[in-house]
């Protein structure tokens, strides 16, 4: 635990910020998403974002601020007080990139396995997986349409 304190306090400010805002918002996604599911959820975190003129889809330090979020987003839910799904991280590190003007989608691919019918969910960036190892475009067929960020109707 003590380890675990000492890495914390070694992350800068900014990295800090985003690991609490993580590890505070990814047990209120995964009570919201049970509760009201995943379009209100949707609907309630996008209140909370920019105006949509703030969005931008890539600036200058955009993936530094992409990667830092990614990995902050991805040590939360790691260390958090519960077992994240998919789609709960996507929907922090999705949000948590639009706090930051950084357009971002959530996506959505089915398989079928066996015979049972997967999900899971992802966050592109750019044409790229973010929160994923490989590319789960391999693995799933994603729905055409993406949930893109800050889109207020």
């Amino acid at each position: 635990m003590w380890k675990l304190l000492q890495r914390f306090r070694n992350l800068d400010a900014d990295a800090q910020s985003l690991f609490v805002r993580g590890f505070l918002l990814l047990p209120l996604i995964a009570a919201s998403v049970r509760l009201c599911g995943f379009r209100r959820t949707r609907v309630i975190l996008e209140l909370f974002l920019s105006a949509p003129s703030n969005a931008r889809p890539a600036f200058k330090g955009a993936a530094e601020g992409v990667s830092r979020t990614v990995r902050m987003t991805s040590a939360a839910a790691r260390y958090g007080p519960m077992r994240s799904a998919c789609l709960e991280k996507s929907l922090a590190l999705w949000w948590l990139l639009g706090r930051q003007g950084i357009a971002s989608n959530v996506r959505i691919g089915t398989r079928k396995s066996a015979a049972r019918l997967e999900a899971h969910a992802w966050v592109e960036w750019n044409g790229a997986a973010l929160n994923e190892v490989d590319d789960p475009r391999d693995h799933y067929a994603a729905f055409d349409a993406a949930f893109p960020v800050l889109s207020r109707k």
